[in-house]
Parts: C-alpha cells; sequence; structure tokens
C-alpha cells in the first residue's frame, strides 16, 4: 500500500547525492509508489494536540544538479495525513534537534516516525555507548583538564572530542608529551558546555574504522572507512574512503548483543562504528549513514531492507520481517 512519507531533513539543494544516504532513502521510497514531502525540523508546529509543518511535495531522480522537483508548499498534518516521518536531518544534536524529538513524539502513537523521537533523544551517539563498556577503549567523560592529564599518563596518546559532534569534526590527537592540552581543553570548555569526551588512541585507526549498519536490529551490511594522508580521521566527509568488509568474530559478538536492543528502542536505522575489529566507539542514532557504500561493494539493497522493516511496522506487522544474517542465512 503507498504510503504517504514526510522527510524531515536538512535543504535537498546541497546534497551530494552519490553517496547521501537519506537522499537513497527517498529514491527508494518513490520507486515503491509511496508520496513524498520534504521539510525541515525548523518548520514544525504545535497547537492543541495537533502537529503540523510547511512542506513541499517532492520527486527526486539522480541527476546531478536537477535532483529533485518540488510541488506547491501544502500544510501536513503529521499525525493525520502522514504515515510515516523520517527525522534525517543532521546533527548537532543541539536544542533545536532535541525540540524536534519532543514535537514528534506527541504524534509517534499515530503515525511511524523513524527512528523512534524518545529513543533518538535518550541514545546520543557517544553517551549510549556508554551502555556497553565492556566493548569501548579506555574513555573519559570530562571537562577537567587535571582528569584529562592524568587520562593521558595512564595511556600515553589520547583522542579529545566533541559529546555531540558529528561527521568526523573537531576531533584531536594528543601524543604523550600532551603539547597544546591545555589550550585545547580551554578551547573546548569555551566552545561547549556539556563535557567532552576523551579515548585512549587506537593506532589501528589508520586500518579503519568500520560503519555497520544495523536494520531493525539486524545486521545489513558494513564497509571499512580508511582515513586520508595525514589523517586519523576516516570519516568520509573528511575525505576519508571507503573499502568492502567483512564483519569479525568480535563485531559479530558486539552486534548480537546490539541488536535487540536497538530494535526495542525502535531505532530501526542505526550505524554503529567499530575500530580495530573490536572497539565499539559509536552507535549512530540521530541521521546514520553507509547504504550508499554498502550497496556498491556488496550489491546489498540496504535503502530496500529499511522500507520493508517500515512498510510492515507502519502495517502493524513490524515483527514478521526476515532479514539476511551476516552468513548469509536467515534469522
Amino acid at each position: 500500500m503507498p504510503l504517504t512519507v514526510a522527510v524531515q531533513m536538512d535543504p535537498l539543494e546541497g546534497l551530494n547525492i552519490a553517496g547521501d544516504s537519506t537522499f537513497a532513502l527517498m529514491l527508494s521510497a518513490q520507486a515503491r509508489g509511496h508520496r513524498l514531502f520534504h521539510y525541515g525540523a525548523e518548520d514544525l508546529n504545535y497547537s492543541d494536540g495537533r502537529v503540523w509543518t510547511r512542506a513541499h511535495p517532492v520527486t527526486v531522480q539522480r541527476v546531478e544538479g536537477d535532483h529533485f522537483t518540488f510541488g506547491d508548499p501544502v500544510s501536513l498534518d503529521l499525525g493525520d495525513d502522514a504515515d510515516v516521518v523520517l527525522m534525517r536531518q543532521d546533527p548537532p544534536f543541539d536544542l533545536g534537534y532535541i525540540t524536534a524529538t519532543h514535537l514528534l513524539e506527541r504524534i509517534a502513537h499515530r503515525t511511524l516516525v523513524v527512528n523512534d523521537p524518545a529513543s533518538v533523544r535518550n541514545a546520543p551517539e557517544k553517551v549510549f555507548v556508554l551502555d556497553y563498556p565492556q566493548f569501548m577503549p579506555p574513555t573519559l567523560v570530562t571537562r577537567s583538564l587535571d582528569e584529562t592529564r592524568a587520562f593521558l599518563k595512564e595511556h600515553g596518546a589520547i583522542v579529545i572530542k566533541p559529546l555531540h559532534g558529528n561527521g568526523g569534526k573537531a576531533i584531536f590527537k594528543v601524543g604523550p608529551e600532551g603539547e597544546n592540552l591545555s589550550a585545547l581543553m580551554e578551547v573546548f570548555n569555551q566552545t561547549w558546555r556539556e563535557p567532552h569526551m576523551v579515548q585512549a588512541f587506537l593506532p589501528d585507526v589508520a586500518k579503519g574504522d568500520k560503519r555497520i549498519v544495523l536494520v531493525d536490529g539486524k545486521v545489513a551490511g558494513a564497509i571499512n572507512r580508511l582515513p586520508g594522508a595525514g589523517e586519523i580521521r576516516s570519516n568520509l566527509a573528511v575525505g576519508g574512503s571507503a573499502e568492502k568488509s567483512a564483519l569479525t568474530a568480535k563485531e559479530e559478538q558486539i552486534c548480537a548483543l546490539l541488536g535487540p536492543e536497538l530494535a526495542a528502542r525502535g531505532l530501526l536505522f542505526v550505524g554503529i562504528d567499530v575500530i580495530g575489529g573490536e572497539w565499539l566507539t559509536e552507535i549512530n542514532v540521530t541521521s546514520p549513514t553507509g547504504i550508499v557504500a554498502i550497496e556498491r561493494f556488496d550489491g546489498t539493497d540496504v535503502a530496500g531492507m529499511i522500507w520493508d522493516a517500515i512498510e510492515a511496522k507502519a502495517a502493524g506487522n513490524g515483527d514478521a520481517i526476515l532479514y539476511p544474517s551476516p552468513e548469509g542465512g536467515i534469522d
């Protein structure tokens, strides 16, 4: 049955359509006959139990520079007129993002919101992962220079990053001598009110940072992201490159433990990051990416898997969907 899908995302004009996961999801939805609307989180309105937005009907095509066409804008009631809301705007995970989750939570009992807005709010990438310390590298969350110095002394080299950062932005390596550590902590403390994440530096990051995509708790595929020359960051947004990858035994163990919890929380599309085949560093739930690269290397239609899960849940049959396991069987 065709669905009315409202996509809450950033402006379409600047998309890199060759690799953007949201665009791939929109193309897949359109191919299935679903009707698409586009709006920004800043356009949400609430009154008397209703949540609505000014939205544009939109059609998409894989033509660079001519990849979307808007229809005339309409007032779209997200509780009554939409079957699905895709919450796909990029972080930062700030008060604007958090407020959007609060508003969408008001209609989540009537309209399927992907990912579940309350769960997104309660599971920011670098905080949710703290629930799984057995898989994490040594980690400190702090604003204290003294605590960071002690952590550096213990581990020899560290990485400092914003607790709610994204896309590899503002990630710094500090060597054993602690050069510029005090100045760096001053900048971080002046820029962000929340604590920062400090982790032991993992030399294996030179071999890549694996993105594993899970759909409704099941592994859909993975890519290994390699840092560019002179970089420790492997994010594709900052110049990293991708290569085909399979899961290690430890990564399969991580996914087996995380999967049921993700599904139970309504986190249908999730990307986790693992370094060295064993160290879990992030659980990305706000606007995860990677599905286009997985399809390019493996031929796996991850967007189609996501829509299979969405359609089943929208039809009230969310427990019936089956996905290929990493070994090629059916779970």
